[in-house]
């Protein structure tokens, strides 16, 4: 069975995820991680509980979800994987980092792309890629249906969706990413977005202002 833990790293306010199961073997998705004091958070959870990270993702490649990429590659020995469609957001981090107060940003090479339906295999898990562009142009998330959970980035958040006036987003097209891909999931699904609080697929559909159906 999954577990899911969260950490909150870098000024954004991030949310950096950590899923493992009783096989011990983790994925590391959005390390957002940029202060020392910030690696060492994310270091020590993973040593103290015996993981083994296999897999790094990104859902997309905003400054403040890649921050840690560099890090973690090298201390996990990991490739970097992330949508091809979110390459150039990645690679354009390097240019604005020190503008957005990170002058010691590490650039961190992807290596590995992936797109929707391709599976993402860890310990006894697995989980699902589905595509949802709209805040940024190759923004993927990934589900397991069986547990009903959703790392989705920052898609869809609680009473809130991703913004859209960022190189790349549009508000027409993640409207259309929730309303007809998302929210096709049951109402039961946990979404654990890339800032704030997790939601669930229901409350939204009832309630967020942005894109509510029912």
């Amino acid at each position: 069975m999954i577990q899911i833990k969260s950490f909150t790293f870098n000024p954004f306010q991030e949310n950096t995820y950590v899923l493992f199961d009783e096989s011990n073997e983790a994925i590391i998705i959005d390390p957002g991680c940029y202060e020392q004091s910030e690696k060492e958070v994310l270091k020590a959870f993973i040593n103290e509980n015996g993981l083994n990270p296999v897999k790094l993702l990104n859902t997309h490649g905003h400054i403040d979800h890649v921050l840690g990429n560099s890090f973690v590659k090298k201390e996990f020995n990991l490739k970097l994987t992330i949508g091809k469609k979110d390459l150039k957001t990645l690679e354009s981090v390097t240019a604005y980092a020190a503008n957005y107060g990170f002058p010691m940003y590490a650039p961190a090479a992807a290596d590995v792309f992936i797109e929707e339906g391709d599976l993402i295999d860890f310990g006894n898990s697995q989980l699902e890629v589905i595509f949802l562009p709209g805040h940024a142009p190759g923004h993927l998330a990934f589900y397991n249906t069986e547990q009903n959970i959703c790392i989705g980035g920052d898609v869809l958040f609680e009473g809130s969706i991703g913004r859209t006036d960022l190189p790349g987003g549009d508000f027409d097209t993640l409207i259309d990413s929730i309303k007809s891909k998302l929210f096709k999931f049951a109402d039961e699904m946990v979404v654990y977005p890339g800032h704030g609080n997790s939601t669930t697929l229901g409350q939204e559909k009832h309630s967020n202002p942005f894109c509510a159906i029912y």
